[in-house]
């Protein structure tokens, strides 16, 4: 099957990373992927087309914003393409009613945003996936989506490290979990840990324009406090840097926005950080991490004693690489590239019309 991404395409931040891994498994089982667009010297690795004649499916990669695409690139392609031969991975929740977590984080700001959103994905397409196994309305279908990458393995030598611990992700609905959670852990046991980064955009500031954005509460942070605290602030990498830069700290924290985790969604990071040679700790609930690792998942999930488990982690890193190759080995077999290719061609066939379904006999 020929099949072709279009997203919103950023060099370190989405689902670009997503995009290499499904093209280089669906080398090796027969299958072409490519993405919508002309090629980006960002990312040279990546294959691009603009011939949307010649694949079988476009599959639209939804994020934070509605109207990336151009309305004149958006009409050719509607015009190219067949409502059929449509669909769309709705990748941050956005086909809901609106979700809100605590008065904190949400899908839509309000009724009329989640109106908006909904009128233009029915516009687009019937067949709507999103990365869960549980999806909460009845006319999404599930699909993970996001895999487990064995071939972006760190297989260098071992990296001298540069930090104790690391967080590697912008602050975008993280302050809550990050201020109100791991800072506070991170200052309990600071004079034991050698070194701490955070890496990734808006962890230094709140930039001018997030009020008239009315999205103060979406990158809120104190970058006085993480200064007293020695976290050092670097910028975001490329996708292509994240598995090396992962591997260059002992211990590697992901934190998860609170509706993705009411949502159960399954995003990147949690396949990257098995990529990396590092120690990975999650702060998801444990069924989530073992709805997604398998058992041993849930000794990676931390969400109490954080400062406890940071300590042990770094003097006896052995107990947890136990854990990490148990959850790596569970990856491969449920969670690879190979198997999501499999998966998405099986959704995209599962889902075509009856007439369609019946001329390809």
């Amino acid at each position: 099957m020929n099949i072709l991404f279009v997203l919103d395409r950023r060099v370190n931040a989405g689902s670009i990373h997503a995009v290499a891994g499904y093209q280089r498994a669906a080398d090796r089982c027969g299958h072409r992927i490519a993405l919508f667009g002309a090629a980006d010297p960002q990312c040279p690795s990546l294959r691009t087309s603009v011939d949307v004649e010649s694949f079988d499916h476009v599959v639209f990669i939804f994020e934070s914003t509605l109207n990336w695409l151009s309305g004149l690139k958006l009409l050719q392609l509607l015009n190219r393409v067949p409502r059929a031969r449509r669909a769309i991975l709705d990748a941050d929740g956005m086909y809901n009613d609106v979700v809100a977590v605590d008065g904190y984080d949400r899908n839509h700001a309000d009724d009329e945003s989640q109106r908006r959103w909904t009128a233009a994905f029915d516009a687009l397409t019937d067949r709507i996936f999103q990365p869960t196994l549980q999806p909460l309305s009845p006319k999404v279908r599930p699909l993970l989506f996001y895999g487990y990458d064995a071939a972006a393995e760190w297989a260098g030598p071992q990296p001298a490290k540069t930090w104790d611990l690391l967080h590697l992700g912008h602050n975008w609905w993280r302050w809550r979990q990050v201020g109100g959670t791991l800072l506070p852990a991170i200052a309990r046991v600071r004079p034991y840990v050698a070194g701490i980064c955070f890496m990734g955009s808006w962890w230094d500031e709140v930039p001018s324009w997030a009020s008239a954005m009315n999205l103060d509460a979406a990158i809120s942070c104190n970058p006085e406090w993480m200064r007293r605290l020695h976290v050092q602030i670097l910028p975001a990498v490329p996708f292509a840097e994240v598995i090396s830069t992962m591997s260059a700290a002992r211990i590697n924290v992901m934190t998860q926005r609170p509706l993705f985790q009411r949502l159960r969604f399954v995003t990147s990071k949690y396949f990257e950080l098995l990529c990396a040679d590092t120690i990975p700790l999650v702060m998801v609930p444990p069924d989530l991490a073992e709805e997604v690792y398998g058992a041993a998942g849930r000794e990676l999930a931390v969400c109490h004693h954080i400062e406890q488990t940071l300590l042990d982690a770094l003097e006896r890193p052995d107990r947890y690489r136990d854990a990490v190759e148990a959850v790596r080995r569970h990856v491969q077999i449920h969670h690879s590239y190979q198997r999501r290719v499999e998966e998405l061609v099986e959704a995209l066939e599962c889902e075509r019309p009856q007439f369609e379904r019946a001329l390809a006999l």
